[in-house]
């Protein structure tokens, strides 16, 4: 876990030996990490620094009483070197800036007593599938054993017509819901049977046509619309919601003709695929989600043990301050540091809190491009939203908050069973993609209006229509909550890689392909991470997600 308390830099640095690597790493957030671990396991020298005392970077988890420090514009200036070093005839040192990546950073309520005893991700809301690349990268890297994980045993829930239904993502769940009538698990039944059919069908490379008779769907409903290919197999508007938004996990409208992402049949079938896989896979896991003890900062230390193994050096409280540029190539060979050591590498990788001096126009032309947005609240509270579990997913689909909420609002609460919090309370992430920033933080207000209440607010408000006896209709008693925006910056290829920040996204696939992608474009001829390369360990156990 980050405390920012100890993020002070040291008055005297180490000396680095040696001071030439194949490759140069600096922040340990996620896809930083897991590109540190993947050049370590194919045999570069990697050299891994952080100016902070911790690990995780943009992905860390921190205590509460740091959180401000994170989210403030001037939280991670880059120091000036502690000694000179002149530039030598062959390349010049070029001064590195950070970007400002959270603004618009509104509080209130008051923070509780033991503020310290609270862990805040800064990639929340955030969960894995179990069967989904990120834990298979784990398996694959022995971080299994060094990150327990805790399933979302409550499930997901689907805000409707001004009421919380339980979302029916599997056969059993159909079954138990008494709020589906026998007509409507009938046709979710079919639907299913017809998804998995498909995946059959497409796994053992059946090339027998498509259609009923081959089980597959044709390639012409593969490339609809998902919203049109719902509407062809009668799914009403509420359940084609809960395909959309809970199961596929599309963001936008899926309905607006001018949708700026259109999910398409064969990307939702996708993700259902990899949603009912998960509720399948690991024995000791309730529903399709798990979360990491302590936060999501475990993550990347996971991956760092894995490089460090494989021979990678790692230095925390150590600054990048500048990087090097080869004068007669022009093109960056390497990195200073804040002791003043210049290291030289073959190969620079950055967390994206950088500003990468462009080499061909001015630094403040290369950033114009306006980046895009998340809105994202953290809350805490006294109850849960679901009674009797201690974690549950909660999806506000497009315009079921206000007409204007042009995207999907997402909720994870958690609580005292995964370590971020006391017992009793509980933590709930919010979070929405957005191009206004006035709009996107509007509709976090009003999904934390709808599932909780204010302190000293009048009862009469303080109850939410349900439709399950599971989910307590008392709104749970809202003591704190943030809701802030964060910039959105894409992984970049060349000399100087820059990692990807954490997106939108409930989960980490985007982020991992964006890596992989950057581990490619550099090493084409290398294998990312070979499935030979972990350590043994005596006690794993790959079937289990603790």
């Amino acid at each position: 876990m980050a405390d920012a308390s100890a993020g002070g830099f040291p008055d005297d640095y180490p000396t680095i030996d040696p001071t030439s690597f194949d490759v140069v790493v600096c922040g340990t957030g996620l896809p930083e990490s897991i590109l540190a671990a993947a050049c370590a396991a194919s045999g570069k020298s990697v050299l891994h620094v952080d100016p902070n005392p911790f690990y995780g970077s943009l992905y860390s988890s921190v205590p509460l009483p740091s959180l401000p420090s994170f989210l403030s514009p001037n939280s991670a200036p880059v120091p000036s070197p502690s000694t000179a070093t002149s530039s030598s005839a062959s390349h010049s040192a070029v001064h590195l800036e950070r970007r400002c990546l959270y603004s618009e950073v509104e509080t209130s309520g008051t923070v509780p007593e033991s503020s310290g005893r609270f862990t805040v991700d800064l990639v929340g809301p955030r969960v894995l599938y179990c069967a989904d690349e990120a834990v298979d990268l784990l398996l694959r890297s022995g971080g299994n054993n060094h990150v327990e994980f805790k399933s979302v045993e409550g499930g997901s829930l689907l805000y409707w017509d001004g009421a919380l239904y339980p979302v029916p993502d599997s056969k059993g769940a159909i079954f138990m819901d008494g709020t589906l009538k026998p007509g409507m698990k009938t046709l979710l039944f079919s639907f299913f049977k017809l998804v998995e059919s498909h995946i059959a069908a497409s796994s053992s490379g059946d090339k027998e046509g498509e259609g009923k008779a081959s089980g597959k769907i044709s390639e012409e409903d593969l490339d609809l619309p998902f919203v049109e290919f719902l509407k062809k197999q009668r799914l009403p508007p509420k359940i084609s919601a809960v395909m959309l938004y809970a199961i596929a996990m599309a963001d936008y409208d899926q309905d607006a003709a001018d949708s700026c992402e259109k999910l398409l049949t064969r990307d939702g079938i996708k993700s259902i695929a990899l949603y009912l896989s998960s509720i399948k896979r690991f024995a000791n896991a309730e529903g399709a989600f798990i979360y990491p003890m302590y936060g999501h900062g475990e993550l990347p230390q996971a991956f760092c043990r894995f490089a460090a193994v494989k021979g990678a050096l790692y230095v925390l409280r150590m600054p990048v301050t500048a990087l090097l540029l080869d004068q007669e190539m022009k093109c960056y060979i390497g990195t200073r540091l804040a002791s003043g050591q210049d290291i030289l590498c073959q190969q620079l990788i950055l967390d994206p809190s950088f500003k990468i001096p462009s080499l061909d126009i001015p630094s403040d032309v290369s950033d114009s491009n306006s980046p895009r947005k998340v809105a994202r609240g953290i809350c805490i509270t006294s109850s849960s939203i679901k009674q009797g579990k201690s974690s549950v997913l909660v999806v506000f689909p497009p315009k079921s908050l206000q007409e204007q909420q042009a995207a999907a609002v997402r909720v994870l609460q958690l609580s005292s069973n995964v370590a971020v919090c006391p017992p009793g309370m509980f933590m709930a992430y919010l979070s929405t993609p957005c191009t206004d920033v006035f709009m996107g933080k509007q509709c976090i207000n009003k999904a934390i209006e709808v599932l909780f209440s204010a302190q000293g607010s009048d009862d009469s408000e303080g109850h939410l229509e349900t439709t399950s006896e599971n989910i307590d209709n008392a709104k749970p008693m809202l003591i704190w909550n943030c809701v802030y925006v964060q910039e959105i910056t894409q992984g970049t290829s060349g000399t100087v890689l820059s990692c990807p920040m954490p997106d939108e996204n409930l989960d980490y696939r985007n982020i991992l392909e964006s890596t992989k992608k950057l581990f490619s474009d550099t090493y084409p001829s290398e294998e990312f991470l070979p499935r030979n390369s972990a350590p043994k360990y005596a006690d794993d156990d790959s079937d289990s997600a603790e």
